[in-house]
């Protein structure tokens, strides 16, 4: 029989639903029976495509004995991360301040029944190992400390309050200045992993602002060593595993340092992100190998990961309770469909060997498709459609498919930047930006997420107007429609009227007051992205919107100055403060008839803004300098930056 999250739109709370614990979803009711019973909470928070979620599942949610104790002695309430990222921000909160660490999904709260957590763990297992105590034995020890001596617990629980509650920030600012470039690339060749790329031993993550500010600084200096560990990683990243040479799209992350083994779920975010790197470093280089694999992974999303012009959360590691069962291969299947393909035995074997398809294999006794090197084979477009007609046969894993407003909007800006290098997609990322705000925007209130094919109830955190205003501006530059720049305009200021407070911006505000990180995590500041707006808001429309961006580098100049590389987005935003804006003004069928020129230029931080003007204007964030007639304008911005 179901539980009470079977009513729930959440996907991650409908995967739960038949668990026999008696799950609630987070909802005054589930509080008000852990008061009139007295019983501790237990709040468990993950998302539908996370590995470890599921396996928690599987041998602790699906255990009736576990079950039963927690039915008879707690409150058990289920979130999803992703609908209730202010919940999720506050307990991991809850979790670096009992255990001195970042915690991670699942994430495993105890709390009093007036909800003050005294024990904050992520995975658990159902009995010790790993020199962990078992979940059951947790759960009985709390129950009988609760029923022994509860004033300890609260007591505990009081003094973690006190330690959560919001501090007065930062009590001193320092300089910011150009020395940041320098401590950049000193910090991130560090960390640097010259065979394989990327910036950390396994578990590796792509980092993709870390990637965007290298080549923004290349681009601003000339210097060949940001761009060397750019575009290092970026070729390593896509040569399969990491990357599905096969499907297309990024997985979250690598479990080894070659990128060749990852959990295979597949993220929205990482994509739409790894999109724009991958544009970006085309522009930079010239080499059609980049672009090429931001239109695969632009398919993949469409093929898979799209509903009605908009974007679905992520997709499953497992399948039929398997990791990654659905993309690896047999040797001998591989073989077969080859040879059954056209190849000869001899070359579907030289085949096998170039994708490390081999009778060992390279993931528990099957292979993960990868390449020698970065380069495509002649054959590969006929392999690929050999390796995807193996996969048809298979079962997909589970699509988690809620739309969320930052996550479909970092996909949207992608479109529009796509659109630049191949104006085919312009349609598309219109429709969606469209579909976007039809969706999330009404009225006055902009929303989070909603299931597909359903109302959103959930409004809007301080990332889903970041990323919508950067994705709106995006659109601005991509097809100088002042529409959209006025939108952008409209979203920053109810965001800054709603999450800011000199120069300190808040995640969320209301049942969780919760402040916006200034690290890039999973994806890049939502604080970070909304100072990027505001610098651009300022150039193209009114000045206070850059002093607003100013005080939010300067409340967080310290960390930014002192360790750039693990705030990649606002030291972005902190070097292009100190470098400032070119704003290249006139009649917008003259302005698009000069961007592809003016594009090409490695400076970085090139607006656009119609005027009546007949020439065109060269501007910095206080005065024009140059007034040219095209292709003297691309000349005359060299000079200045």
């Amino acid at each position: 029989m179901p539980n009470r999250l079977i009513h729930e739109d959440s996907p991650y709370l409908q995967q739960h639903a038949h668990n026999p614990v008696d799950w609630w979803p987070w909802c005054d009711e589930a509080f008000e029976k852990a008061l009139r019973e007295n019983k501790p909470i237990f709040l468990s928070i993950g998302y539908s495509s996370c590995h470890w979620c599921h396996v928690m599942e599987r041998e602790v949610f699906e255990d009736e004995k576990i079950a039963e104790y927690l039915n008879a002695h707690f409150v058990s309430i289920k979130v999803d991360r992703e609908e209730r990222p202010d919940i999720d921000k506050y307990y991991q909160n809850v979790h670096l301040l009992l255990n001195q660490r970042p915690g991670g999904w699942p994430l495993s709260i105890f709390m009093t029944p007036d909800r003050k957590p005294f024990f904050a763990g992520t995975y658990i297992p159902p009995v010790r190992k790993y020199n962990m105590m078992g979940f059951l034995e947790l759960i009985e020890v709390i129950h009988e400390k609760w029923s022994r001596s509860p004033e300890e617990i609260v007591k505990n629980a009081e003094e973690i309050q006190r330690f959560l509650a919001p501090g007065e920030g930062p009590v001193k600012a320092t300089r910011l200045e150009l020395s940041l470039i320098d401590r950049t690339v000193s910090q991130a060749q560090e960390s640097f992993d010259p065979e394989w790329g990327g910036f950390s031993k396994a578990p590796k993550f792509p980092h993709a602002s870390t990637l965007d500010l290298l080549l923004d600084i290349h681009g601003l200096t000339g210097r060949p060593e940001p761009l060397e560990m750019a575009t290092t990683t970026l070729k390593n990243m896509a040569r399969g595993g990491l990357y599905d040479l096969v499907d297309g799209g990024f997985c979250r992350y690598s479990t080894d340092d070659a990128w060749l083994v990852p959990h295979f779920e597949k993220m929205t975010y990482d994509n739409a992100l790894l999109c724009a790197t991958y544009l970006k470093a085309y522009r930079v280089t010239g080499e059609t190998f980049y672009r090429n694999i931001a239109e695969d992974i632009i398919l993949f999303m469409k093929e898979k990961m799209s509903h009605d012009r908009l974007f679905y959360a992520a997709s499953d590691a497992d399948t039929e309770g398997v990791e990654g069962k659905y993309f690896v291969y047999g040797y001998e299947e591989v073989m077969e469909a080859l040879q059954k393909g056209g190849f000869p035995k001899e070359e579907a074997e030289e085949i096998c060997r170039t994708l490390s398809v081999t009778p060992k294999g390279n993931f528990e006794g099957k292979c993960i498709v990868r390449l020698r090197n970065d380069a495509r084979p002649e054959w590969w477009p006929k392999v690929r459609a050999i390796l995807k007609s193996l996969r048809e046969t298979r079962t997909y894993p589970f699509i988690d498919r809620k739309i969320i407003t930052a996550w479909n909007a970092m996909m949207i800006k992608a479109l529009f930047l796509t659109a630049e290098t191949d104006a085919k997609h312009l349609g598309d990322a219109r429709d969606s930006l469209e579909a976007l705000m039809a969706l999330m925007r009404r009225d006055t209130t902009l929303f989070h997420s909603a299931l597909a094919g359903k109302e959103p109830t959930i409004e809007a955190f301080l990332e889903d107007y970041a990323y919508l205003c950067d994705a709106l501006l995006q659109a601005y530059r991509s097809t100088l429609d002042e529409m959209w720049l006025v939108e952008a305009q409209r979203l920053a200021e109810e965001a800054v009227d709603r999450f800011h407070e000199n120069g300190k911006w808040y995640f969320s505000k209301g049942e969780f007051e919760t402040e916006a990180d200034i690290a890039d995590t999973s994806y890049p500041s939502s604080a970070a992205v909304m100072t990027d707006v505001l610098l651009t808001l300022g150039s193209l429309i009114d000045e206070r919107y850059a002093e607003i961006a100013f005080k939010s580098l300067e409340y967080r100049s310290v960390k930014i100055a002192r360790h750039p590389i693990y705030h990649p987005t606002f030291a972005t935003a902190a070097i292009r403060w100190l470098k400032e804006d070119v704003v290249v003004k006139s009649l917008p069928n003259r302005l698009a008839k000069a961007k592809p020129v003016i594009d090409a230029l490695p400076y970085p931080w090139i607006l656009y803004k119609g005027a009546v003007e007949p020439d065109y204007l060269i501007c910095g964030r206080n005065s024009c300098f140059a007034a040219v007639k095209t292709p003297e304008a691309a000349e005359a911005i060299k000079k200045v930056t």
